[in-house]
């Protein structure tokens, strides 16, 4: 499923793709889509074709088309501090970008059939909490995952405001996702072929709305075990975050928020990373035709318009080639430098990083 937008050089050109075909309509859920680079979740080898609108599928790991991924996030309409449950949370790419939304006082969950899927999400999600240069520009809801099939959560386990389920499902299950959903909760699942928004309005009333066509796998059927009966699953814990947690969540705000207001007041704009230019190519244009022979064959008439334009163009792309060879400088990364300029303890520096390297 995908193919639905024009294939991007990288992250930044698949958003603007996505954008202009109107599958991202939010600031939120761009900003997520951008802090977030596909090209991380797929394996060595394959990275080429992460920017392309397609899904992706080696072995057990798998990623749905960004077309889907941006119309899920937008169906689910997230916001801070809501509780969000992924059945069938696979790499963990769409789990990171919901939890920069979620911020750090929501709730992140996934559940995850196959065990090796589950290590690579957990391996991705330390990757970006270590280096990657979005973290520090963003509250986060780490997710936690748990191995198990989504068809077998235990009876007693807490309901979420937000659910999405990655494969398809079929309409007797259908119920027993629902249950899972607060009063008030939106849930996002493909049924019967159909991408469908289902919002709970009651204990017992709902409101289902159709969003696009599309083709997932359906879920995988729960094993009986000895006994002839299903072995349940067991979600994370809804956790409350200790006291040296807060404060470091406050600390980081605070600093932010005062990094932020010290520009505001140099008149100093918060720039985003440049992106890749494209390179524009012109053709020239078919003036006049001559006869040869017996058939008629175009000719390019130069004018001194087609000299200009092939010199604009060499120019420009001299120019691109000269400012691509010029290093790129890092980022500076504002809240990092204002912490490690604290008169604190190493320590404590470190753990208001997140221990990350740069």
């Amino acid at each position: 499923m995908g193919g639905a937008v024009s294939a991007g050089e990288d992250n930044d050109d698949l958003i603007d793709n996505l954008k202009e075909a109107q599958y991202i309509r939010t600031e939120s859920v761009e900003q997520a889509f951008r802090a977030i680079d596909r090209g991380d979740y797929y394996l060595e080898g394959y990275r080429d074709n992460a920017y392309k609108d397609l899904a992706w599928k080696h072995g057990n790991i798998h990623l749905s088309a960004p077309c889907i991924y941006s119309e899920v996030m937008e169906a689910l309409k997230l916001q801070p501090g809501l509780s969000f449950l992924n059945l069938g949370s696979g790499t963990g790419y769409l789990s990171t970008m919901v939890g920069l939304i979620l911020g750090p006082f929501g709730i992140n969950h996934g559940i995850e059939l196959h065990s090796d899927v589950v290590e690579y999400a957990k391996e991705k999600l330390e990757s970006f909490i270590k280096y990657s240069d979005s973290f520090d520009k963003f509250e986060f809801c780490e997710p936690a995952f748990v191995v198990g099939n989504c068809l077998e959560i235990a009876s007693d386990s807490h309901q979420y405001d937000r659910i999405y389920c990655g494969a398809g499902v079929q309409k007797d299950h259908e119920n027993y996702m629902k249950i899972l959903l607060k009063v008030g909760g939106i849930l996002v699942m493909p049924i019967e072929d159909q991408l469908t928004q289902i919002l709970r309005t009651g204990q017992n009333t709902w409101e289902s709305k159709n969003i696009l066509a599309v083709s997932f796998a359906p879920l995988v059927q729960p094993n009986r075990n000895d006994n002839g009966k299903h072995d349940t699953v067991g979600l994370p814990p809804c956790a409350v975050r200790n006291l040296q947690d807060l404060a470091r969540i406050y600390i980081r705000r605070t600093l932010r928020n005062f990094i932020n207001e010290e520009m505001k007041a140099k008149g100093i704009a918060q720039k985003a990373p440049p992106k890749r230019k494209r390179r524009r190519c012109r053709r020239r244009r078919i003036n006049t035709y001559v006869f040869v022979g017996n058939q008629l064959i175009p000719q390019p008439l130069d004018s001194e318009e087609d000299e200009r334009m092939e010199d604009d163009n060499k120019e420009e792309e001299d120019k691109d080639h000269s400012e691509a060879l010029k290093p790129e400088e890092p980022p500076r990364n504002l809240l990092r430098e204002k912490i490690m300029s604290l008169p604190l303890p190493e320590s404590l520096k470190a753990y208001l990083t997140y221990y990350r390297e740069k």
